[in-house]
């Protein structure tokens, strides 16, 4: 369970952590000082609160609240009262309450295309929610990149691998064996989710095997079937899969992932707060997209209805919030959809691998008005005929599908090494960078569309 204190001191939010939902939010007017502070109390000692026995095991603070709470409680201690304390800035809010803001970015940590250079890494980047982090393609020195940048390797959960191809996954073992290295003996970590084509759980295996590696945490690795027509007939291969008794011992069962021919996707993920999906795309090996949707938040409660029905400021409210009914007093029965506005719509970050152009319909559906869209632009377009051979796109076909899908922001990354980036192109260049960012913008009437360079950051504002 989650104690949250740190948008406001005069306000106490339970919430479960696993689901990211609050289960009660307590405001000032309904718990003056004195109360409050017990309340508290009565959390950190396990005890009752509104008839539901509330394990506490984090207790999240802004400064403010920590030095009020501390000074009530001078004999609190963590190991005592197996509480976490986690000071936390403003913008980090746990998602669920009216009016809470919960953080989400994207950090490009290699934007190069084919190998790694000086100036440009190979293909990796990070989508982090609330310090969760799942990585997008995992080339050489990807972990390199990780040291250099502000994330931690130790809080990626999941791995998506958009295609075979060296310059997207030849660090993943490197990385692997280093997050097991700074794990420590004793692990209780979740297993690592790694999702990607088919024959990427035989290439981590046998690199273990002959590295002699042993990983101290769990992992899983999910395969994606890719179809005949995501390459040419001569690259498609059938990969021989690791006998299930030959699988190393931190391995767990993983699913082998079919295309659902009607959706036109794959289903990776569906939990309590987000669907990723993967789509289709042409290139010289079978290679995907993947769709990251943020499920649809509750609505905000609507003060006066809920004042016109009768129900009591409390837990009530928190109930409603999280779309269970109320019984009141009087025997009426208040369900969440009598007191709620409309659901929020969550965001969408869609980010694809290499690709010279799009299988199916898929990838469009699932696209469709992404906040985010990031796009391989591997050459410029007077280049785009050896981009088409090689199975690669530049910036008017990314801009193409971007307009296509009517995505609101794109993000052009993947480029050829001989693109330096923004602060080291020469002045008055014609075939440089700047170009790139131009060949796209004409085809979006002028919409800016963002040249990604390593470890820039950008951050997707929660919609209201």
């Amino acid at each position: 369970m989650v104690v949250d204190l740190s948008e406001s001191v005069g306000s106490l939010v339970v919430g479960d952590l696993t689901r990211r939902w609050p289960l009660f939010v307590f405001g000032p007017r309904f718990f003056p000082s004195v109360k409050w502070r017990k309340a508290v109390c009565a959390l950190l000692h396990h005890r009752v609160i509104a008839g539901l026995a509330l394990p506490v095991w984090k207790l999240v603070l802004n400064p403010a609240a920590f030095k009020i709470v501390w000074e009530a409680f001078p004999t609190l201690s963590p190991q005592n009262h197996q509480v976490t304390v986690i000071p936390c800035r403003d913008e980090h809010h746990w998602p669920g309450a009216s009016g809470w803001k919960m953080s989400m970015d994207v950090t490009f940590l290699g934007t190069g295309a084919a190998y790694p250079s000086p100036t440009r890494g190979a293909s990796a980047l990070v989508l982090r929610c609330e310090g969760e982090c799942w990585l997008f393609d995992c080339g050489e020195g990807t972990q390199t990149q990780l040291m250099k940048s502000q994330l931690k390797a130790g809080r990626i959960t999941k791995i998506f691998i958009t295609h075979l191809h060296g310059d997207h996954f030849f660090g993943l073992p490197g990385l692997l064996c280093t997050i097991s290295l700074q794990s420590g003996s004793v692990v209780t970590k979740q297993p690592i989710e790694i999702y990607g084509p088919a024959g990427l759980r035989d290439f981590i295996w046998r690199t273990m095997e002959l590295s002699h590696t042993e990983l101290v945490f769990p992992y899983v690795v999910h395969e994606l079937v890719p179809t005949a027509d995501q390459c040419p007939t001569e690259e498609l291969k059938e990969f021989t899969h690791v006998d299930k008794t030959d699988s190393p011992p931190k391995e767990g069962q993983g699913r082998t992932i079919l295309l659902d021919s009607e959706e036109n996707s794959y289903l990776l993920v569906d939990d309590e707060q987000f669907v990723v999906k993967a789509f289709r795309l042409f290139h010289r090996i079978p290679s995907f997209g993947f769709s990251v949707v943020e499920k649809k938040r509750p609505g905000k409660l609507n003060a006066q209805k809920l004042k016109d029905l009768g129900v009591p400021p409390g837990p009530a409210y928190g109930k409603l919030k999280n779309g269970i009914s109320v019984v009141l007093e009087n025997g009426v029965t208040i369900s969440p959809q009598d007191v709620l506005k409309k659901p929020i719509v969550g965001r969408k970050i869609c980010i694809l691998g290499d690709c010279s152009g799009i299988v199916g319909d898929g990838g469009v559906k699932l696209c469709f008005e992404a906040d985010l869209l990031i796009h391989e632009a591997t050459l410029d377009d007077a280049q785009m005929d050896k981009a088409k051979e090689h199975g690669h796109s530049t910036p008017q076909m990314a801009a193409a599908f971007a307009k296509l899908c009517q995505a609101k922001r794109l993000v052009l990354t993947h480029f050829s090494q001989r693109y330096k980036p923004v602060a080291l192109a020469r002045e008055g260049e014609t075939d440089g960078i700047i170009e790139l960012k131009k060949q796209a913008e004409s085809v979006l009437d002028l919409q800016e569309v963002t040249l990604a360079e390593d470890f820039m950051v950008i951050g997707i504002p929660i919609k209201k």
